[in-house]
């Protein structure tokens, strides 16, 4: 049954799907929040105990965890019912209480049509894979295999090659029997100004298939053999089955495979997708040919809440990063947020995993960057912000930005970070800035410390961790002494985990750590990261030691961060109470957790003072006794410290 575009779209928008399955399942109080539409309950198609089925009737999709189950309200009926696809898009129209539409004679046309050019590329796909084994695609079965491609690579991406003849795809075609203007509205052909005969637009090129979510080849893709093409990439152009502005390089796969916990990886192009999928990261996509479109964008978030962003290590990856942070900004939401992972300067993914294979692709995707930080980037990036009018200037750019941020929460939350962030920057000296040379734990000059902020105790998470981090490698010496407080944190940036992984498990030197952080996160990546503004370290005190002092901030500033931790994870666990009734327990978990965060916060005041007792019993505090003590005696002594 064709039925009318958009038909099943209104369907589903108007059906909860959530109400839907819920007439399987018993949904799990403790995971699930009906505000939110996040269900979860044992699964319905297999034999489980732990709710692992996954319901977000947002989004009006499901997936189970455990058995990999996953669709819409349709196939949910279709699956629990056992009923075709017709029969179950009945079944939710009449609970929808819409009327299933009379075959349209124009859309059966459009579908009939629309079968007849897929059957026609499907063709072609099958004739250029012929061709590339043939004596004249020598040169392009000798690139692939310099790009690393084996057979069965090879034959899983279909890959195939145009001659150089101008009209060899046409003529086999035409010898099959298909019509020529199915081969011209199929992308395939073109007909010359002139009116001449057809002729092909693939020639010369490696091809590769563009295949839609449903697996249809609707469009091909080619690499030039010759260097002098006009077009090193071409692709079909926008046909009846392809809008290069709405589709992804291997979109269904990907879908699948990010179903399955991969991430959604979006990479520059054909290539890169590949070497990606070969290395073991089968969520990769590419835009064809253009920069990231707003459909292509929400077709991203719609099977993954954050992509990430694989983009060149060149100025036109990085100019592409920043447009698409402009793209993406108004439409961004809590659970729809990109993340940037920009290669090594002159890099793409395919030379990284090249030189060295799927674990240096993956310590490049763990550096990632939140949006946020890459907008800062741009915004930072080559100026100084020594005077209030740059810090002003810079605040009403950030501001512009994120003004256009709908989702109110979050532009909310972005304004802190800005707030935050501009804070620590108007806290930095000049001297602070200067950081040559490698810090007094590894042997470098020693800078104008007693110049320096004091590490903050204010902020978000991402500021103090950085801070901290910063700081230990700084002062290196400190780290035996810190690593057990170290250890207990869970850094929340994924970047900042990695570096205190590596500091956590180092056992060398204090004046090799630097040199161990290089080789686990690189070396532009680690200046990058100390580079940041509002990087700030402890301001040292002339009567106490620098390894003392030092450790001493750590420790209070990795309290304040657990403390933090603490409270909002009490915090949340009241939020998911099902009766929104807060327990006597609860509530004293709640206060404790509040008592300790402000404790930390405030930072340790009384207790680090020291006392004596008096013959009296009194306590009395050693330095005023002592200051009392000389003025009755005379003595010029110095005063003992209070600690």
């Amino acid at each position: 049954m064709a039925l009318p575009a958009g038909f099943l779209e209104e369907l589903n928008s108007r059906i909860s799907l959530a109400q839907v399955v819920g007439r399987k399942v018993v949904w799990d109080a403790r995971k699930s929040n009906r505000g939110r539409g996040d269900m979860w309950a044992p699964c319905p198609f297999h034999q489980e105990k732990t709710p692992s089925f996954h319901v977000d009737d947002r989004k009006g999709v499901y997936y189970c965890f455990g058995c990999h189950a996953k669709g819409n309200a349709i196939t949910f009926v279709c699956e629990t019912e056992n009923v075709p696809f017709v029969e179950a898009v009945e079944i939710l129209a009449r609970e929808a209480g819409m009327e299933i539409p009379a075959p349209d004679p124009k859309e059966r046309e459009k579908a009939n049509r629309q079968a007849d050019l897929v059957n026609v590329m499907e063709q072609a796909v099958r004739h250029y894979r012929l061709q590339l084994k043939t004596a004249s695609a020598t040169v392009a079965r000798e690139y692939l295999s310099g790009r690393g491609l084996s057979g069965p690579a090879i034959d899983h991406w279909e890959i195939g090659f145009a001659s150089d003849r101008r009209r060899g795809l046409y003529e086999h075609l035409i010898g099959k029997s298909v019509a020529a203007d199915l081969i011209i509205a199929a992308g395939l052909a073109a007909v010359p100004d002139d009116g001449g005969a057809p002729y092909d637009r693939f020639r010369g090129r490696i091809i590769f298939p563009i295949r839609d979510g449903r697996g249809r080849a609707i469009a091909l893709g080619g690499r030039a053999m010759n260097p002098d093409a006009r077009a090193k990439y071409l692709n079909s152009p926008d046909t009846e089955l392809f809008d290069k502005g709405r589709m992804l390089f291997n979109f269904g796969p990907a879908r699948t495979a990010v179903g399955k916990g991969q991430p959604l990886i979006v990479a520059e192009g054909y290539m890169d997708v590949i070497a990606l999928h070969e290395a073991g990261f089968t969520g990769a996509v590419a835009p064809l040919g253009t920069a990231v479109t707003a459909p292509q964008l929400a077709r991203m978030w719609s099977i993954a809440p954050e992509p990430i962003i694989a983009l060149d290590g060149d100025r036109a990856g990085l100019g592409a990063a920043m447009r698409l942070v402009d793209l993406a900004l108004p439409s961004l939401a809590a659970e729809r947020s990109l993340r940037f992972c920009v290669m090594p300067p002159g890099k793409d993914p395919d030379d990284v995993i090249r030189a060295g294979g799927a674990v240096a692709m993956r310590r490049e995707l763990d550096r990632a960057q939140p949006l946020f930080a890459m907008l800062w980037e741009r915004e930072t990036r080559d100026r100084e912000f020594a005077g209030p009018e740059e810090r002003v200037a810079l605040e009403k750019r950030l501001g512009d930005a994120i003004g256009r941020i709908t989702d109110p929460t979050l532009r909310r939350h972005y304004f802190q970070e800005v707030k935050d962030r501009l804070f620590s920057m108007r806290r930095r000296t000049p001297a602070a800035t200067q950081r040559g040379g490698q810090g007094a734990g590894s042997g470098g000059q020693a800078l104008e410390r007693t110049k320096r902020s004091p590490i903050m105790t204010v902020g978000s998470d991402m500021v103090l961790e950085s801070q901290i981090l910063a700081t230990v490698i700084e002062y290196p010496d400190v780290l035996p002494g810190i690593l057990e407080d170290l250890e207990a944190v869970e850094f929340v940036d994924p970047f900042h985990d990695n570096i205190a992984g590596a500091m956590v498990t180092f056992d060398g030197a204090a004046s090799e750590l630097r040199v161990h952080l290089v080789d686990r996160v690189g070396a532009q990546a680690l200046e990058q990261f100390l580079s940041q503004p509002h990087i700030t370290f402890p301001q040292l005190m002339a009567e106490v030691s620098e390894l003392e002092y030092v450790h001493s901030v750590i420790t209070d500033t990795l309290k304040v961060v657990r403390a933090r931790r603490a409270a909002e994870s009490e915090a949340s666990e009241a939020r998911e109470n099902r009766d929104g009734l807060t327990s006597e327990i609860e509530t004293s978990r709640l206060k404790d957790a509040a008592e300790a965060l402000f404790r930390a916060e405030s930072g340790p005041k009384e207790d680090r003072i020291e006392y004596d007792i008096a013959p009296s019993g009194a306590k009395m505090i050693r330095a005023e006794r002592n200051e009392l003590e000389r003025a009755i005696s005379g003595t010029s002594a110095r005063p003992a410290r209070a600690r």
